[in-house]
């Protein structure tokens, strides 16, 4: 049995990511939400994140690593909202060293299906109770991301500045263009 399709949307928070994710999952696809969001949700989850970056990156990295194996469990394509290059990206710009197990998982479990970058997008960017990050604070965030997922290998296609509806059409015809190709 092939591989299941997984799908990334990455980027810098406030982009427009879980908005496209939800709009997605609305339309039917399996979907993955980001991990950082739901760890910040949970009792000292932003204390963790202030206080114990790396211990962040490795709660990340659990929950990250969770999601990516329900994948062979479905077997149906899945768009996860970030992936584990953005965990590199966040220690980076925290200025940590990246453990071991999160570089091997970066270099051996592969995302198979596009990357796509929600670029920053000053229009529709808001701070919010985990969403911390100022707008110059985001747009590092979303160099250091990106250039995580070039460096292992991938190419993130960009979103356009556009409505949820043309970002949902966007990503599903380069979806239906790669599972075209590995016929």
């Amino acid at each position: 049995m092939a591989a299941p399709l997984r799908t990334v949307v990455t980027g810098g928070p406030g982009t427009g990511k879980s908005t496209l994710i939800d709009a997605l999952a609305a339309r039917g696809l399996a979907t993955e939400p980001e991990v950082a969001r739901a760890i910040l949700r949970e009792p000292g989850g932003m204390a963790l994140r202030r206080d114990d970056p790396q211990g962040f990156a490795g709660a990340m990295f659990d929950a990250e690593l969770a999601a990516y194996r329900r994948a062979e469990e479905g077997g149906s394509p899945i768009v996860y909202d970030r992936g584990f290059p953005d965990i590199v990206g966040f220690l980076r710009l925290e200025g940590l060293p990246v453990p071991a197990p999160i570089d091997e998982a970066c270099r051996n479990l592969r995302y198979d299906g596009p990357v796509f970058r929600a670029p920053p997008w000053r229009a529709i960017y808001r701070r919010d109770d985990e969403r911390i990050q100022d707008w110059d604070d985001a747009r590092a965030s979303d160099a250091a991301v990106c250039a995580a997922w070039r460096d292992y290998g991938y190419a993130p296609v960009d979103l356009p500045l556009a409505g949820v509806a043309d970002r949902v059409a966007f990503v599903l015809a380069h979806m239906d263009a790669a599972a075209g190709e590995g016929d």
